[in-house]
């Protein structure tokens, strides 16, 4: 499952602008609403980037339709528990979704899941995206992807790439490295951010792909080598992207967007998803986003059912490819 940025760094990070929209939510019941309340679920744990962002729109929608918008963490099974809830939630445009791109990764790993994405949900608003990174450390006798590849090749069984764990972005885009390029990479999976970065600049992992969210702070004392995504990161604009350099299926990015059950009436999901967006272009909220380290949504609602269909479709064919399961 993607791991975009690690709960502990987006409790210190996010603090600034984080605690009023949450602050606001428990005061929401005291004033009059505008309507029935509308719930935002995130399927992970409070103080996370998931749950920041939440409570970002959250907190905008509730003043621009003075209505009641409680944000409900409803974290477990990487996931999937929130994701469900929403799955099964009444038709009714209250309930709404905050999911990353875990979404679209866990039906081809975990093919069993008691809800289909793509029949149960509709994809309304993206939130905000970011690269992912390939960053080894400071000592590695290599500057390029090339030369890395060269590196790993010369001295089998050496080197090392590691993740937040079997199943995140990470550990994905990991394997199709090793697949694409001929590699042996070791798979290591880590418990968050903190113990890979710490390793990572010590020199004790050989390498990791990384949301730039959670990298940015640290790259002065690492060496980028390649970019996720189909244009390179505006803030590593001499670094290039993977498919520059010739590979592929490195296209898709980490996201975060906004989803409500399948059934929602199209009226009553447009204004939903129109509002969001309009949010998201806000000055304010595209500066406080930048400042965790992605770019800002608000794309019309179609370009992002788009990128959630073809990235679903990206994800699983890797996941066959590379044979990562669930153990």
């Amino acid at each position: 499952m993607s791991h975009p940025c690690s709960r502990r760094r987006f409790v210190a990070r996010a603090a600034a602008f984080a605690v009023a929209p949450v602050a606001a939510a428990g005061a929401l019941a005291q004033t009059p609403a505008g309507g029935p309340p509308l719930r935002i679920v995130v399927p992970y744990p409070a103080g996370g980037a998931t749950d920041t962002l939440a409570r970002m729109v959250g907190a905008k929608l509730q003043e621009a339709w003075n209505q009641t918008v409680i944000v409900e963490n409803k974290p477990g099974a990487s996931g999937t528990l929130g994701n469900d809830l929403v799955a099964k939630a009444a038709p009714d445009g209250l309930t709404a979704l905050m999911a990353i791109t875990a979404i679209v990764q866990v039906p081809a790993l975990m093919p069993k899941l008691p809800y289909d994405v793509a029949r149960d949900l509709q994809p309304l608003s993206l939130v905000a995206s970011t690269n992912s990174v390939l960053v080894v450390p400071p000592s590695t006798p290599a500057s390029t992807l090339k030369e890395f590849i060269a590196l790993v090749k010369s001295q089998p069984g050496k080197f090392n790439y590691g993740s937040y764990g079997v199943g995140t972005s990470s550990h994905i885009q990991g394997s199709l490295l090793n697949l694409q390029a001929g590699l042996d990479l070791v798979h290591v999976p880590y418990k968050g951010a903190a113990p890979l970065l710490q390793d990572l600049r010590g020199g004790q992992l050989s390498s990791a792909i990384i949301d730039m969210a959670t990298v940015s702070p640290h790259l002065a004392s690492l060496k980028a080598l390649a970019v996720t995504g189909a244009q390179r990161n505006r803030n590593l604009p001499n670094t290039p992207t993977f498919a520059e350099l010739g590979f592929h299926s490195f296209e898709p990015v980490g996201w975060f967007g906004l989803f409500m059950p399948a059934g929602v009436p199209q009226p009553v999901a447009k204004r939903f998803a129109d509002e969001a967006n309009r949010i998201l272009r806000l000055p304010d909220v595209v500066a406080k986003i930048e400042q965790l380290g992605m770019k800002a949504g608000g794309v019309p609602t179609e370009e992002f059912a788009k990128m959630v269909r073809a990235d679903q479709q990206v994800y699983a064919k890797i996941i066959k490819d590379t044979n990562i399961r669930l153990e």
